[in-house]
């Protein structure tokens, strides 16, 4: 789904009191995000996200209740509009500043406090997408390294469901990075619910610790985010484990703007390679 796509479908949901093609574009991945007024709207990629739309306002309504700080819905149900799940929501004030790990940290610390809601929380599915995701970037990647990937979620996948938790099971948002937090006048909330699961807390803990290998973080931050959660995942035994799923993930994730993005095919094939060579010190970068 291409910007264009994206505004049509936006035009033809009707949720915004002005025309779409005036909304401002805020992201473009598996949701585009649009921005107008005093709202924010989430257009999927295609109906098989309908669920997980639905699902995240659920979720939103559960954090008010719970007066926990985070993104709130301003319609309560999604739409399917030609073929792609629509849903509306209050913007939120303009950044105080950016979101640093620490805010997340803080942030984590309540929701891995919260008891489950009265409706089902799925598992975090962390590959879930993967199948997904390489079938969307078709012929524009090697079949091996498809190949690759899809031996590298089945070991993971099994590997993952062997782990024994350090911290309980319980909720958790499932992204947990500081591009997920917004830092307003009253401080960070919590945005983009989608992920939100019923899973190993390690999961939300494991995201920064590869953000510090991977992707440039540096020690200071991650150690702030360690100081303010009161735990560092690192010396829990299964880490590896979900940082290696993690890993298997985000290529994948990468691979499906390969067909339409030059850029994207290199990073895609940066990251498997890493991945083959086992080269923990190759550095990634956030697409």
């Amino acid at each position: 789904m291409d910007e264009a796509r994206a505004r049509d479908v936006l035009a033809a949901a009707g949720v915004l009191p002005g025309r779409a093609q005036d909304a401002r574009l805020l992201a473009l991945g598996e949701n585009a995000v649009f921005a107008a007024g005093d709202l924010v709207v989430k257009v999927g990629r295609d109906a098989e996200l309908l669920d997980r739309a639905r699902r995240e306002l659920d979720i939103a309504v559960w954090l008010a209740e719970a007066d926990v700080p985070a993104v709130r819905v301003a319609s309560p149900e999604a739409l399917l509009v030609e073929g792609h799940p629509v849903t509306v929501w209050h913007r939120l004030p303009e950044p105080a500043r950016p979101a640093e790990p620490r805010d997340l940290a803080e942030l984590l610390r309540v929701v891995h406090g919260l008891p489950a809601p009265a409706f089902p929380l799925p598992p975090r599915e962390l590959l879930g997408g993967v199948e997904r995701w390489l079938r969307l970037a078709g012929d524009a990647i090697d079949p091996a390294d498809a190949a690759y990937l899809r031996s590298r979620r089945d070991g993971f996948s099994s590997a993952a469901a062997a782990l024994t938790p350090h911290l309980p099971r319980g909720p958790i948002h499932g992204d947990a990075l500081p591009r997920n937090v917004h830092v307003g006048p009253d401080g960070p909330v919590l945005v983009d619910l989608e992920t939100f699961s019923a899973d190993l807390r390690e999961h939300d803990l494991v995201v920064m610790a590869l953000s510090r290998d991977r992707y440039g973080l540096p020690s200071e931050a991650y150690n702030s985010f360690v100081e303010a959660y009161g735990w560092d995942v690192r010396e829990w035994a299964g880490c590896s484990v979900l940082r290696g799923a993690r890993e298997t993930a985000s290529c994948a994730w990468v691979a499906q703007h390969a067909p339409s993005n030059p850029k994207a095919l290199a990073e895609f094939e940066r990251r498997v390679a890493s991945l083959r060579d086992g080269d923990e010190s190759v550095r990634w970068y956030s697409f």
